[in-house]
């Protein structure tokens, strides 16, 4: 166990401990709250007029930049539900703290902001899943030697799959892409899934709509963990991913886990989290 998590659990114990004496440590607490205003006052602002929005002129966010150091996954900025101003703000808290921000579902009316906001940053954005990575200069993506295949069933699930693939990188995995190898033509997996299982990956993420079986052929063939993700690609009954899922959560095929319909972040997440973990190992018996 790590020092941060330790403190975390120390911390939670303490908190429990008040409630149960139906007290608060007001001394402690006026100390937090004062070092979190110095520390939000020391990092920039965006305003009403740098980002030309008809919101108040501060954005209160509250970043949590040292979640990956204390629990090996990064926080992500879930940009769909959010306004422009929102997304600059939290990015900009998260850069000030640990050097990247990483924004999932970047809403089109957001993009070019965004864009000329962080221009003198280096960025990576991918199209179909719509996820953006912003580092500030200097920043230096991590290389854990954690392994994650990802395949997807169609070209449809592309979009999800590249969301988990770009989160288990971000976490410092090699991800290793089969795209299109659905089982309305199941001849087209054998090679590829040989050829990925030969590079003793650590865990696999299947993303697949429609009748979501793709998940259960590969767990019922692999030895490693397998993490299915439905997708909201199909039609009328059973659509929007309900019988992808739903068909997931009744295999009988075993080490199949799965997530929500269309959420890669949580499952490139999980997956990085499997992988890095079995890199630790590998790397302490070598």
């Amino acid at each position: 166990m790590n020092r941060e998590i330790d403190e975390q659990l120390d911390l939670l114990n303490h908190l429990l401990s008040d409630v149960q004496k139906g007290q608060r440590d007001k001394d402690a607490a006026e100390v937090t709250e004062q070092a979190a205003l110095r520390q939000v006052d020391a990092q920039p602002r965006v305003t009403q007029d740098s980002v030309h929005c008809d919101v108040s002129s501060t954005i209160e966010t509250r970043p949590d930049s040292g979640r990956e150091r204390r629990k090996g996954a990064p926080e992500v900025i879930f940009g769909e539900t959010k306004t422009t101003e929102q997304i600059l703000a939290m990015a900009q808290g998260l850069l000030a703290g640990t050097g990247r921000a990483i924004i999932s579902r970047m809403p089109a009316q957001s993009l070019e902001m965004v864009k000329e906001v962080f221009a003198q940053y280096e960025m990576r954005y991918q199209e179909a899943s719509r996820m953006m990575v912003i580092y500030a200069p200097g920043y230096t993506r991590r290389s854990t030697g954690g392994r994650v295949g990802l395949i997807s069933a169609g070209t449809s699930d592309i979009p999800v799959a590249e969301e988990a693939a770009m989160i288990a990188e971000e976490m410092g995995c090699k991800v290793t892409r089969i795209f299109d190898v659905g089982v309305a033509g199941l001849h087209r997996l054998i090679e590829p899934l040989r050829s990925l299982l030969e590079e003793d990956i650590d865990v696999i993420l299947v993303v697949a709509g429609m009748d979501g079986a793709l998940p259960s052929v590969i767990a019922g063939l692999s030895p490693v963990p397998v993490i299915g993700v439905p997708t909201s690609v199909g039609y009328g009954m059973g659509g929007k991913g309900v019988a992808a899922l739903l068909s997931m959560l009744q295999t009988c095929a075993p080490g199949l886990a799965v997530v929500n319909i269309d959420n890669g972040v949580g499952a490139g997440i999980t997956a990085g989290m499997i992988a890095n973990r079995v890199a630790h190992t590998r790397g302490s018996r070598s």
